[in-house]
């Protein structure tokens, strides 16, 4: 082999050990949020309270059509069979990215929510 090569490999572990360790970082933070709206059928609007996601994941400024009211730093639930109910429109809870297994069947009702949404596991406790 020659030093090239090994020079070559070497940069590239570098480059993929990167880009795996900011992935991992990001997947695993904590965030504090709020449903901010609890929309039928699915339909819910989540606020972020704590934390910092890309803001190409969500929208820094958004109104609800309905109510005129407007909302900072959402979202729309992208795994709404997954959010627990006993969570309330206003309520705070704290959540990683990610999703669990979507088991149930959503109505086709209409309630307007952000454009971009993201799938959230909510956490039983607050992050640590």
């Amino acid at each position: 082999m020659t030093i090239r090569f090994v020079a070559f490999l070497a940069l590239a572990f570098v480059i993929c050990a990167a880009f795996q360790c900011r992935k991992d970082t990001v997947q695993n933070s904590c965030f504090k949020g709020k449903l901010a709206i609890k929309g039928m059928c699915g339909n819910y609007t989540v606020q972020l309270l704590q934390g910092s996601l890309d803001t190409t994941s969500i929208e820094a400024n958004w109104q609800d059509e309905v109510t005129g009211k407007t909302y900072t730093n959402v979202f729309a639930l992208g795994n709404p069979c997954s959010f627990p109910d006993s969570i309330k429109q206003g309520n705070e809870f704290y959540f990683t990215l990610g999703s669990e297994p979507q088991n149930c069947l959503l109505c086709l009702a209409y309630y307007p929510k952000p454009k971009k949404s993201l799938s959230i596991k909510v956490l039983d406790k607050p992050c640590q």
